[in-house]
């Protein structure tokens, strides 16, 4: 876990980029939820998604180190892999990401337009993820994990952020991919000293993360969603686990038709865009809703990085 002087330093390395994100307390989801809802905006960062900060973060501590590496290599759904891009081209490291087949058409263009040379391979993340490493040592590339503490204190900025501009919220819901977005929002809430519970959220169609916090290990669990690929974790990451099991308040398992609700609800109430995993975390909150009378709720837009076509049709229901 890092000091609150540690993210405030990253926070300024993030700020060379872009400015921090927004959060509001939205009228109509509150009224939806049935009591105040606010919502952090990492939607609307440079490449739509709260990744990029974490990208910024560790390219930062490799020229500290002045260890920046002749190619970088990494595995992604996409918003990780948009962020790399985005830290690599900023470095002049050239910048490999793997997908796997069927992989969102418009997050790989994104990629693509960073410069990332785009590899297809393996049938869902970890599959992907595995071909990376392998490529890496193919290659004698520097091979970037989905979860490294680098990465963690620059996600943890925007927590930084939502935990200042509203002290008084009760309780935080955050999706789980490989855990970066959880581990730091407990991260920043223990150097504010924050009182906000933090819940975690998973989908019910890949729920390693919730099988693994419940037996104390890690457990491998089916992906099967086809909605939330920011969630779509088969293995998670004992890094990650470590420091979710002894802060996590609870965890709440969404299903694909509850995020559509979401991405519905919040595009109806906001006009905001949300990718799956970026409604997930609206969704918990809703499945939850009857408990949370009188309570101030934090929510995060994580993403809005959605194919059009997908996104037309959960719109259309």
């Amino acid at each position: 876990m890092f000091t609150l002087a540690q993210i405030e330093a990253a926070a300024q390395v993030v700020y060379q980029d872009f400015q921090a994100t927004p959060q509001y307390c939205w009228g109509l989801l509150s009224e939806r939820l049935g009591t105040d809802c606010w919502v952090k905006h990492e939607n609307h960062t440079p490449v739509g998604a709260f990744k990029i900060r974490g990208g910024l973060t560790y390219f930062d501590a490799l020229k500290k180190a002045n260890a920046l590496p002749n190619e970088v290599i990494s595995a992604t759904r996409g918003n990780h892999g948009q962020s790399m891009g985005w830290a690599a081209r900023t470095h002049g490291v050239p910048c490999t990401i793997v997908v796997p087949l069927g992989n969102s058409v418009e997050k790989n263009a994104a990629m693509r337009a960073l410069g990332v040379t785009l590899i297809e391979h393996g049938s869902d993340f970890q599959e992907a993820r595995e071909f990376a490493i392998h490529l890496a040592k193919e290659r004698g590339a520097h091979m970037v994990p989905s979860f490294h503490q680098d990465l963690v204190l620059g996600v943890s900025t925007y927590w930084l952020e939502f935990f200042k501009a509203v002290p008084q919220m009760d309780v935080a819901y955050v999706p789980i991919g490989m855990g970066s977005g959880a581990v730091s929002a407990i991260t920043a809430k223990l150097a504010l000293g924050h009182r906000a519970k933090i819940v975690g959220v998973v989908s019910s169609h890949a729920t390693s993360y919730a099988d693994s916090i419940a037996a104390g290990r890690v457990i491998a669990s089916p992906v099967s969603t086809v909605l939330a690929d920011g969630m779509a974790c088969r293995i998670a990451d004992q890094a990650a686990l470590d420091a979710l099991i002894p802060h996590i308040d609870h965890i709440v398992q969404v299903t694909d038709d509850e995020v559509a609700a979401a991405m519905r609800a919040i595009y109806t109430d906001t006009h905001n865009v949300a990718e799956g995993a970026g409604a997930a975390s609206f969704a918990a909150a809703m499945q939850e809703r009857a408990h949370l009378a009188g309570q101030v709720v934090g929510t995060t837009l994580c993403g809005g990085n959605v194919d059009a076509e997908v996104f037309a049709k959960v719109l259309a229901g």
